[in-house]
């Protein structure tokens, strides 16, 4: 060979070594099926400051979800399942009073370097990178413990794993020290050894997600950072239809026990309809934008069909503040173009009447489609049918107090119309009054038999493509700014902005009334005799416990709330399908 030759050769290969030589082959997302039909995982390492993040976040949520598995472990104890009640209750002990980055350690978990969590068929698998496999080792010794007994020890493929049956379900719990990562899955219990093997990653998949590239060229084009996921309804729907994956095989089996009827046949039109549904909504996608101590930001993309996209990317819906940014203490616009959105679902409805679905697990969506036809006809009738879209902005809310049935507001709701004016008669007709409004944005203030039942003074404005109403002190003033506001570009469809003080009023809100709920159901279960906690079956037992989970999580959310600046999203419809974000600033 030439030396030029010999120089080029060298070049090509120095090349294709540095293209390849940055993929980890034993990274969670090589150990991913190329054609899994969901994932979670990560792209890459995380930065400090996504993960000072998450685990600031996770210190936040723990103490309520913490609460939420004891109690769950309640009612599993009370309904019989004595050994999953141990199983949960030694994985609360495992967070309870422990920051999280403590019980990550203790669990010996680096979730930092690495994470996946995906589909073998349908069965869930989660690979999480070890930074201590003898910390691991002793977290299930503690599980173990718990659960009263040694889990069964098996071996696939010179792969030794620890197994242990879900009751009666027809599933098993595997978990497993795979190198430096813990493997841990729901298989079904009458799994074959080639499925074990794989899971635990005994044997590669043959084309794996890492080599793919699909996650990585995803993640790139929507602008996810490093960790990002997908639910894949092109594969996953058939899978299910079909009913051939072992994990629905199994759950179909145990129904059948259940009712004591024979396992459904389901007939090959079930495969073919799921892929025409799957056509409709191929795949939703989602993943951070912006992950930091004082910013989340995330994305959600949903793949739709091209008919679908055409009818909405590139229409203008004129509705007076959907053009702007939301910056109002709580202020959301919804774009709902009445007479496209009647357009297009009657075609939907149309197209299931031409062919309807013969699969039985579809076949209630026949008489749906039906309906849904029936109600766009009926839509067509003003003033529904000129509906624009909403603007509502609230300025000020406070709960009522003692006594008082309603809270108090102030703020403005905008109704963009073809017809302001037909809208406003039949407002008229409804609630009566007489009162009369030019079309120049110019407030006239709401009469009496309505303000009356406010209690506080209102006030209406329209022009010739809205209406605009406003309650409270000094809300006159901004009518005219909020007719004026600039209408929404094309295939824009919903804004939002809540503040840090609006959020928290809310929650508390919502706090004092499952607080209130959970007392009555704690005295309710009291009263028939009962604790509520000690394997009471009663009704008013499993309230107060529901009830309890539920003020939990929203102790939770106000710990949270109290760290919240501003909450934001929207949503449009791009080419590609529909597209939701969302951002929360942290003090």
């Amino acid at each position: 060979m030439r030396p030029t030759k010999r120089l080029i050769a060298l070049g090509l290969a120095s090349v294709l070594l540095a293209a390849c030589g940055h993929k980890d082959k034993d990274a969670p997302l090589a150990f991913v099926p190329a054609d899994t039909p969901y994932v979670m995982a990560n792209l890459d390492k995380l930065d400090d400051d996504a993960y000072e993040a998450i685990v600031s976040q996770a210190n936040t949520e723990l103490p309520g979800q913490v609460a939420q598995m004891k109690s769950l472990a309640q009612d599993l104890e009370a309904k019989g399942n004595v050994d999953g009640a141990r199983l949960l209750k030694a994985f609360a002990a495992e967070f309870d009073g422990k920051t999280a980055e403590a019980a990550l350690k203790n669990m010996g978990l680096d979730i930092k370097t690495g994470s996946a969590i995906y589909g073998l068929g349908l069965s869930p698998v989660a690979r999480v990178a070890l930074a201590d496999p003898a910390a691991w080792d002793a977290f299930v010794g503690r599980l173990e413990t718990a659960y009263g007994k040694k889990l069964d020890s098996a071996d696939a493929g010179g792969q030794a794993y620890r197994h242990v049956a879900l009751s009666d379900s027809g599933l098993q719990l595997v978990i497993a020290t795979v190198g430096k990562q813990a493997v841990v899955s729901l298989l079904p219990a009458d799994a074959a050894q080639p499925m074990i093997r794989q899971a635990l990653g005994a044997d590669r998949p043959e084309k794996n997600l890492q080599d793919d590239g699909r996650l990585a060229d995803l993640a790139k084009d929507k602008g996810y950072k490093d960790y990002a996921g997908q639910l894949d309804l092109v594969r996953l729907l058939p899978l299910v239809a079909a009913g051939k994956d072992p994990l629905f095989s199994t759950f179909l089996k145990h129904q059948a026990q259940q009712t004591g009827e024979p396992v459904p046949a389901l007939p090959p039109s079930c495969t073919t309809e799921a892929s025409r549904i799957a056509a409709r909504v191929p795949s939703i996608s989602f993943g951070y934008t912006r992950l930091d101590m004082h910013h989340q930001e995330q994305r959600v993309d949903v793949a739709l069909a091209d008919d679908i996209t055409k009818a909405f990317s590139g229409l203008k819906v004129e509705v007076p503040g959907l053009g702007k940014e939301a910056d109002g203490p709580f202020d959301v616009s919804l774009a709902l173009p009445m007479e496209q959105i009647r357009t297009f679902f009657t075609a939907q409805a149309e197209a299931v009447a031409a062919k309807p679905f013969e699969c039985p697990a579809f076949a209630s969506m026949n008489d749906s489609f039906a309906k849904l036809g029936s109600t766009m006809q009926q839509a067509a009738i003003p003033p529904i049918g000129d509906i624009r879209g909403l603007r509502v902005v609230l300025d000020s809310f406070t709960p009522a107090a003692a006594g008082q049935q309603m809270p108090k507001f102030t703020g403005r709701v905008l109704l963009g119309t073809r017809n302001p004016a037909g809208l406003v008669a039949m407002g008229q007709a409804m609630l009566g009054g007489d009162f009369k409004l030019t079309g120049d944005g110019k407030p006239t203030a709401l009469p009496q038999n309505i303000t009356g039942m406010l209690g506080m003074p209102g006030w209406a404005a329209m022009n010739g493509q809205a209406i605009v109403i406003g309650v409270g002190d000094g809300e006159d003033a901004k009518l005219d700014d909020m007719l004026m506001a600039s209408t929404g570009d094309a295939g824009r469809l919903s804004r939002m902005h809540l503040n840090g003080d609006m959020y928290r009023n809310w929650v508390d809100l919502m706090a004092d009334k499952a607080q209130s709920y959970a007392d009555a159901m704690s005295q309710a279960a009291g009263a028939d005799g009962t604790d509520g906690a000690d394997g009471a079956t009663d009704d008013s037992a499993k309230q107060a416990s529901a009830a309890d989970r539920s003020k939990a999580q929203f102790e939770a959310m106000k710990a949270q709330a109290a760290r919240i600046v501003q909450v934001s999203g929207e949503s449009h419809m791009d080419e590609k399908g529909l597209v939701i974000s969302g951002a929360v600033e942290y003090k």
